[in-house]
């Protein structure tokens, strides 16, 4: 089993509270990515589960047992770094059982959880080789088979493939998702990158200075963000957002709306009737605009309109062929809308019940 249950956990450093009060249940199986901005907080929760970081207060559970004061290396979990910490001089196959030596299990056993290790992870054949021989993706899954082979409770990693290209981040993040439903472990993942989290996670914990800001499944928070800053962090590009009088007149201090909720022209509007349901429209006359520059990402454009209402940005089809200084009319979708009050919290949830 690898349930972790965190119970009021705190962490400060002198006078500078770093986590204040963090509570969170992970079950066994589940798949958890910690995101937020930089100096959130999600490296050191997780450093604070691994043992890595002594907590100033509170309880780490592990399958019921509080581990809060316990060593890491008693804990029964691993932890995969940003960095592969390989040791050069080391063949795949050393790097890969170096914690099972100094165990001091048996070699029938070591050798039998390295072949089973190498062969999940397509690492059989590179056994012999040295990690100057193989390449960043390669080294990564070495990293990933050395916590492997522990069989621990609970897989932690730490941004893992932000040291790779594009292509071999895409091709990784589909591993390790692969990796999870095959071991059925638990898995904690922090990432910056709010990609990786919405297309890995079961659910998704977003920090923000230190706090749990909101946690849920991937569209359960890119629907229904609880507060501006999970709005504004959960999606990309982020949620457009609306003050003043525009705000106002829908009762909020802030509108949101994302930009494949905005749509151009009235034609459009009717062409994709089927495809997002009508409302009432707030705006009757659209929103007039100037095209200030355009984003052709392939399958989508992206258009950042000047408007009277500020710079809202636009997915549209990739084939858009309307360039930089065309007047436009926007038509964002009443029933899209996210409403925000003077506190930065959503006023959609209150106002359903």
């Amino acid at each position: 089993m690898g349930r972790v249950t965190l119970q009021n956990l705190a962490k400060q450093f002198g006078d500078v509270v770093v986590i204040p009060d963090a509570s969170l249940d992970i079950p066994h199986g589940e798949f958890v990515a910690f995101v937020g901005p930089s100096g959130c907080g999600k490296s050191t929760l997780l450093r604070l589960i691994a043992g890595l970081e002594d907590a100033s207060g509170g309880k780490i559970l592990i399958d019921g047992v509080d581990m809060a004061h316990t060593p890491p290396a008693r804990r029964g979990l691993a932890m995969v770094f940003q960095s592969y910490a390989l040791y050069p001089h080391m063949s795949v196959r050393g790097n890969i059982a170096f914690g099972l030596r100094m165990a001091r299990m048996p070699p029938d056993q070591i050798a039998a959880r390295v072949e089973g290790a190498a062969k999940m992870l397509n690492l059989t054949d590179y056994l012999e080789r040295k990690p100057r021989h193989l390449s960043g993706g390669q080294r990564q899954r070495v990293a990933i088979g050395r916590a492997i082979v522990r069989e621990p409770k609970c897989f932690l990693f730490d941004e893992p493939l932000s040291n790779l290209d594009a292509a071999l981040r895409v091709q990784m993040r589909l591993e390790l998702m692969q990796l999870h439903q095959s071991l059925d472990a638990t898995m904690i993942y922090v990432t910056h990158d709010q990609i990786e989290a919405m297309t890995m996670a079961d659910r998704i914990v977003v920090l923000n200075h230190g706090r749990i800001e909101q946690q849920g499944a991937p569209l359960e928070l890119y629907h229904r963000p609880q507060s501006l800053f999970v709005a504004g962090f959960i999606g990309s590009p982020r949620m457009n957002f609306i003050t003043g009088a525009a705000a106002a007149k829908c009762g909020a201090t802030t509108l949101g709306i994302r930009p494949e909720h905005i749509l151009l022209e009235p034609l459009a509007a009717a062409a994709t009737a089927t495809a997002m349901p009508q409302s009432p429209p707030i705006w009757p006359e659209g929103i007039a605009g100037k095209i200030a520059l355009v984003e052709h990402s392939g399958a989508d454009s992206y258009l950042h309109v000047d408007s009277e209402m500020g710079r809202l940005v636009v997915r549209c089809d990739g084939d858009y062929q309307g360039g930089v200084g065309r007047p436009v009319s926007l038509w964002p979708h009443s029933a899209k809308l996210h409403k925000f009050d003077q506190h930065g919290m959503s006023m959609n949830h209150a106002t359903q019940g």
